[in-house]
């Protein structure tokens, strides 16, 4: 498919990326942690290589790499998600590389925006990043597994009213962070309509692009709306569905530390997402409790000295235990706790 090209000039920046496809430059905002900045100043990305250049290849590295987003509210969550995993480190103050004490592995701290390429081209092994940005990064690279966070969509919008439908945006300008994905899904539309699609590229404040006139439609992610909404725009299609995943290089040499760490945070993710419900029951009663608390597999059940009775323990998810309580109590259990979980191992 055949972009035009063009030179833009705005109060933005100034850019041309032939076939069409423009740079506006800026800082890029969004109601979507899952990714940051879809395009890194130089001096970031020459930082970020220059840290990394410790470690040049595959081959040569004593321990594994570890990238993970180096600020924002996806930061504070993946922070979590790593002290829950019992990945200790220490970050020292404005250094984007910590020792794992643990472990033999160091976390890199990148733009999410990053990760992807880094991870697929083999620069650090494992990472964490959104699944648009490893779509967008068209890389090759193992999603280990997806991990509940961050979930947002990339969508097509556009000024409230305007436009009710993809095809009628075919041939317009389009601005985005995300050219790739746009133009495929644009490549998809065009041809049977003729004119094709004008994509600019902007790294920042997307959603204003309509209303200052430099775009009929943008492609943004979004995860509440309200932004989109306040700029006067709608969802007109939705391009994909997006969370934030773990990622590895297929070709790692460290496939064992990999398979440790994905398994730690599988641990954590199942441990955080269940609580252990503890009560104890008469025999008479027990298959109305064993209904409400089937467990994961099966719970599991001993007998007390007291004669007939039953003690029974079973997982169950958290956001249901205030209701599974209250059902249990009216079915005859008693002395009904709940147990948080640290980790887990349960073959996930």
């Amino acid at each position: 498919m055949f972009f035009r090209s063009a030179s833009i000039v705005s109060p933005l920046g100034v850019g041309l990326v032939s076939t069409g496809i423009y740079y506006l430059g800026g800082d890029r905002s969004c109601d979507c942690e899952s990714s940051s900045k879809k395009i890194s100043s130089s001096s970031s990305s020459a930082g970020a290589k220059s840290m990394l250049q410790i470690h040049p290849t595959n081959s040569d590295r004593p321990h594994l790499l570890f990238g993970v987003p180096k600020k924002g509210r996806l930061y504070e969550k993946v922070s979590s998600l790593l002290k829950g995993a019992g990945i200790q480190y220490n970050r020292p103050e404005r250094v984007d590389i910590a020792r794992c004490s643990n472990l033999p592995l160091s976390i890199v701290f990148l733009p999410a925006a990053d990760i992807a390429k880094y991870v697929g081209e083999g620069e650090v092994d494992i990472g964490i990043t959104g699944e648009d940005i490893v779509s967008e990064s068209d890389v090759d690279v193992e999603v280990l597994m997806k991990l509940n966070i961050g979930k947002c969509r990339l969508s097509l919008q556009a000024p409230i009213g305007v436009y009710t439908e993809p095809k009628q945006l075919a041939g317009k300008r389009i601005a985005t962070s995300f050219p790739v994905l746009t133009k495929s899904y644009f490549e998809k539309i065009d041809p049977d309509l003729g004119p094709m699609t004008r994509i600019k590229i902007i790294s920042g404040s997307v959603e204003a692009a309509c209303g200052l006139g430099l775009a009929d439609g943008v492609v943004d992610l979004v995860e509440t709306g309200t932004t989109m909404r306040a700029a006067g725009l709608e969802e007109v299609a939705i391009i994909m569905n997006t969370q934030t995943v773990l990622i590895a290089n297929p070709h790692s040499r460290n496939h064992d530390l990999v398979e440790t760490i994905r398994k730690r945070i599988a641990g954590f993710l199942t441990a955080d997402a269940y609580v252990m419900v503890t009560y104890n029951v008469h025999l008479a009663n027990l298959e109305k409790v064993k209904n409400i608390t089937p467990g994961k597999n099966s719970p599991s059940i001993s007998p007390l000295e007291r004669p007939d009775w039953l003690a029974v323990q079973a997982l169950v998810h958290k956001k249901d235990a205030p209701l599974i309580m209250d059902q249990l109590e009216a079915a005859g259990a008693q002395d009904i706790l709940l147990t948080a979980l640290l980790s887990s191992r349960m073959g996930d």
